[in-house]
C-alpha cells in the first residue's frame, strides 16, 4: 500500500512538472509571436532573420516563399504589416514543434495600398539547440458578414 501511494506522488508530481513546462513553452511561444507582429510592423529584420528558420516557408493570399523573399519583401515595404490586431490565439505543443493559431484584423500596406483583412494565422515553431525558430507562417483570410 506504501508502494502505491508513493507511486502516485511521483506520478502525480511529473504530471504538475510537465504541466508547468509545457505552460512556461506556450507563453515564450506567445511572446515570440507578438514580438515577431511588432518586429515586421517595424520592418525590424535584423530580429525577424534571427527568429525565422532558414527553411521557413511563407504563405500568403497572393502566393508563397521562403524566408530570403519574406525578409527582402519586408525591409523593402513591398508588404508593411502596419498592425496587426490580435483577438485570439492558442498553442499546442508536440514534441519540439509549436503549432500557434491567431485569429488577427492585419492593417497592412501592399504595394501602395492600405488594407485590412481577417485572417486566421496559422505559425509553426521548431525548437533547435534550446531555441524556438519559426518554420511556417500561413495566412487564411476568414469570410466577413460583408463578404457575403
Amino acid at each position: 500500500m506504501r508502494f502505491k501511494l508513493i507511486g502516485l506522488i511521483v506520478l502525480l508530481s511529473w504530471g504538475q512538472y510537465s504541466f508547468a513546462q509545457d505552460t512556461d513553452a506556450k507563453r515564450e511561444i506567445i511572446q515570440l509571436s507578438k514580438d515577431k507582429w511588432q518586429w515586421m510592423s517595424d520592418k525590424n529584420v535584423d530580429e525577424l532573420s534571427k527568429l525565422f528558420h532558414q527553411k521557413a516557408e511563407f504563405v500568403h493570399m497572393g502566393g508563397h516563399w521562403g524566408t530570403e523573399q519574406e525578409l527582402a519583401i519586408i525591409k523593402s515595404g513591398g508588404i508593411w504589416y502596419k498592425k496587426a490586431d490580435i483577438h485570439e490565439v492558442s498553442v499546442n505543443i508536440i514534441d519540439n514543434t509549436a503549432i500557434l493559431l491567431n485569429r488577427i484584423d492585419l492593417l497592412a500596406v501592399v504595394g501602395r495600398n492600405e488594407v485590412t483583412n481577417p485572417f486566421e494565422v496559422t505559425e509553426v515553431y521548431i525548437k533547435q539547440d534550446g531555441k524556438w525558430m519559426l518554420g511556417a507562417l500561413s495566412f487564411t483570410r476568414l469570410m466577413t458578414p460583408r463578404d457575403h
